[in-house]
């Protein structure tokens, strides 16, 4: 029987296509980002396609839809109560009417910029100068889940094991910390698609993290061996590894597992470093919001964040309020939004001016948004419906230009309008920063050429 000339019949990325996209195509990959050093990916270049403004992104993600109009996109009430037209809102393209609901925030103008910010996020307005807000947002879906899967996969639909955003980011640059991961995820996501590495492999999935003594579950090696007998371990790991690795090397799920392990070595004496604060001073856990109730778990995330940044870690991804819908999903009353601005507002703002003190936010680029904004008008209640037409993102740090705002939606906050941009923007945007270029991110999967950005690209008004 003569030999199938195709090893990968049903599509999968083979491996020297793999490596042509990695060297021809977008300049690195987080596998070979370990691997490279070592001579393993013959031919394989690593590193950004230009001179990067930001080296790491924290990637702040509200679970559940935030209300642009009661945040960062303020409208007089002048229109409450009157029916305006929701043509198209939702899977509903018939004639429909919608009564506006006030908004019952006060706005206030901060810093040299002017930017109104609700009362909701003071501390963020104290910061505004360092922040471009995007009040031009849009994309497709009005559901949740499939809300989340395109916008942290940049495509509609689950046809394709598409991976997320933090994924692509890892596969294109690699490693900056060999023992630390790339990809790092905090706090509870709304989907496990906000973590998958999908067609890229497992390698480049998020690595969950979280604040305190335990950053990663199961990690901690047991009591009584001493530091000189790990490292003998980890030595003996990596060579048997490396053998294994060299046996099944076509076997892409076997290399994942095997360089899973070997990074699990090396995180159990970088990890818990990484989360211990005892060394940070009072005023700065302060800043974040630490040893306040309300504020503390976030305020801990974001810390933690800041750290591993520090450290070099790429992409730090933190979901607020996720699992379900998202706790931001305010469909009864506006004012389930309340504790969630309190809890998250001190700890950003911290963030902001911590990073921005030890002269990291020139390089740290700082992303807040979500899967779509809220309706102008309510279902009955006061609170607000899903809105995919319009919405607020802003981002602040790594070459963005502060105190700036960019779009609009229309006078009742339903459509973006002015400068509209779809989702994939933000990504191209992001990509930018890295050294990125969107068109170059792109490989052969599935059979057919895969990109993590078709439309669009950099929001260029925002960068400085």
């Amino acid at each position: 029987m003569p030999s199938d000339p195709n090893p990968f019949p049903c599509g999968r990325i083979s491996r020297r296509n793999f490596i042509t996209k990695a060297g021809g195509g977008f300049l690195g990959v987080a596998l070979g980002g370990l691997w490279a050093e070592g001579g393993e990916i013959k031919d394989a270049i690593f590193g950004p396609h230009f001179e990067p403004k930001a080296k790491s992104v924290i990637f702040l993600f509200m679970c559940g839809g935030v209300s642009h109009i009661d945040t960062f996109d303020p409208k007089d009430n002048k229109h409450a109560g009157k029916l305006i037209d929701a043509i198209g809102f939702g899977d509903n393209l018939a004639e429909m009417k919608r009564p506006v609901i006030p908004c019952l925030r006060t706005f206030t103008r901060y810093g040299k910029s002017g930017i109104p910010v609700s009362d909701w996020f003071p501390n963020v307005g104290g910061v505004i100068d360092d922040i471009a807000v995007v009040r031009s947002m849009w994309c497709n879906e009005g559901n949740h889940f499939p809300a989340v899967i395109e916008t942290c996969t940049g495509h509609r639909g689950r046809q394709f094991d598409h991976p997320t955003f933090g994924s692509w980011v890892s596969y294109a640059l690699g490693t900056a910390n060999k023992n630390l991961p790339t990809f790092v995820n905090i706090g509870r996501p709304s989907s496990p698609v906000q973590l998958t590495g999908g067609y890229l492999g497992a390698t480049v999935a998020a690595t969950p993290f979280q604040a305190g003594e335990t950053p990663i579950p199961n990690l901690q090696p047991p009591s009584g061996g001493s530091s000189a007998e790990r490292e003998r371990q980890m030595e003996m790991l990596l060579k048997m590894n490396a053998e294994f690795r060299t046996e099944y090397a076509i076997n892409s799920d076997i290399q994942a597992r095997a360089k899973a392990y070997e990074l699990a070595a090396r995180m159990q004496l970088s990890a818990p470093e990484a989360v211990d604060f005892s060394q940070e001073p009072e005023h700065v856990k302060e800043m974040y919001g630490i040893g306040t109730k309300e504020t503390e778990e976030f305020g801990k995330q974001l810390l933690l964040a800041r750290r591993l940044a520090e450290k070099g870690v790429r992409f730090i991804q933190i979901c607020h309020a996720g699992g379900g819908n998202g706790a931001w999903d305010s469909h009864g009353d506006m004012k389930t939004h309340g504790p969630l601005c309190r809890a998250t507002d001190k700890p950003i703002a911290g963030l902001i001016k911590d990073l921005k003190q030890r002269g990291m936010l020139d390089q740290t680029l700082v992303v807040w948004t979500s899967e779509f904004g809220r309706t102008p008008w309510s279902q009955n209640t006061t609170g607000r419906d899903h809105n995919p037409k319009g919405y607020s993102a802003w981002m602040a740090g790594g070459g963005i230009k502060g105190g700036v705002v960019h779009g609009a939606t229309d006078e009742f906050g339903y459509k973006a309008q002015e400068n509209p941009h779809y989702y994939s923007d933000l990504h191209a945007t992001i990509l930018h920063q890295l050294g990125l270029n969107h068109k170059k991110m792109e490989v052969e999967a599935l059979g057919r050429t895969m990109r993590i950005v078709e439309e669009g690209g950099p929001i260029k008004e925002i960068i400085s």
